[in-house]
């Protein structure tokens, strides 16, 4: 994902999105020590998009960056 669209996303689903990685992460991991893994370049991505995803989230929690398009309209209604 890129950052452009992540930042679209509200902090719950960026909260869904890394547990997803965090749990991609881990499973490629597994893989490379069991060898299993062709495209260990896979590691690298995934580790850098759950470091993107974590940063933004950060971002939204410190009050340094706003929510942006949709995802404030989104965040408004679950703070209801």
């Amino acid at each position: 994902m890129k950052s452009r669209e992540v930042r679209e996303l509200s902090p719950a689903e960026l909260r869904d999105k890394v547990a997803e990685k965090s749990e991609e992460l881990a499973n490629l991991k597994f893989q490379l020590a069991l060898h299993q893994l062709d495209n260990t370049a896979k590691v690298r991505i995934v580790r850098r998009e759950l470091a993107r995803l974590r940063t933004i989230l950060h971002e939204h929690e410190k009050g340094i960056r706003t929510l942006t398009g949709s995802a404030v309209i989104e965040a408004r209604e679950t703070n209801r």
